[in-house]
């Protein structure tokens, strides 16, 4: 049997007025994968997300979660995803339990399920001392776990994830290298950065877009072999404009 595709671009373009931000954008990401999402900032990586998740409507193109048409029936899809956006959806005056319960319930979660949902992934995410405290209280670091917390609330199959280590100490990018490495034992990942040393720690493939065009896909060890190392191939595949 083949394996089963979970994320993918179709053409997928975005057009700000005048401004091609996405440009004829395609991929597909099979079961178990995760894969870098590289480029430099301003590149497109974000646009192409929100594209992928439904947060915005392409102009031309189409993106499926799980094979489901995320402008057909994005309710569907979102059942099957975990969207973790750069600056993640909190409120400050919550504790991290009360927020997870509120996300719980929005999403159709209820009673021992709930419960369990929570308690599994306050353990996963590392928040059993800070469950309880005001967000609003909580380190940058601490947060972040908070809003990764919530996109697996529903133990979805497919996690997207922009910029998930931004501002964070290296202590606290190591534990998040570390969950990501985790999830993707049973869960297809696509994780933008701009950071190089993301890559080959968390990743099976790269994609790296430059000037709203995918102009490499392939593993890390191939993106480095191209110029002798990560950093040469990433200033190579960035210096002119597509």
């Amino acid at each position: 049997m083949s394996t089963p595709v979970m994320i993918e671009a179709d053409g997928l373009s975005k057009q700000f007025g005048p401004f091609l931000a996405v440009r004829d954008v395609s991929f597909s990401i099979p079961k178990g994968q995760v894969v870098a999402f590289l480029g430099p900032n301003g590149a497109g990586k974000t646009t192409t997300m929100r594209l992928l998740t439904g947060f915005v409507a392409p102009t031309r193109g189409s993106a499926r979660i799980a094979g489901i048409d995320v402008q057909v029936d994005r309710i569907a899809a979102a059942e099957n995803l975990g969207y973790l956006p750069e600056n993640g959806p909190l409120y400050p005056d919550m504790t991290p339990t009360a927020l997870l319960r509120f996300f719980g319930e929005a999403r159709g979660l209820s009673g021992s399920r709930l419960k369990s949902r929570i308690d599994a992934v306050v353990s996963q995410c590392s928040l059993d001392s800070v469950a309880h405290k005001p967000i609003a209280k909580l380190s940058k670091g601490y947060r972040q776990r908070v809003s990764m917390a919530q996109a697996l609330l529903h133990d979805p199959d497919v996690l997207i994830m922009d910029e998930p280590t931004s501002g964070l100490d290296p202590n606290q990018i190591r534990g998040v290298r570390q969950l990501i490495r985790d999830l993707g034992r049973s869960k297809t990942v696509l994780v933008s950065t701009h950071i190089l040393q993301e890559v080959e720690p968390v990743a099976d493939r790269v994609l790296f877009i430059h000037d709203g065009k995918i102009v490499f896909d392939g593993k890390p060890a191939e993106l480095a072999e191209k110029s002798g190392n990560l950093e040469q191939a990433f200033y190579s595949l960035t210096a002119q404009p597509v």
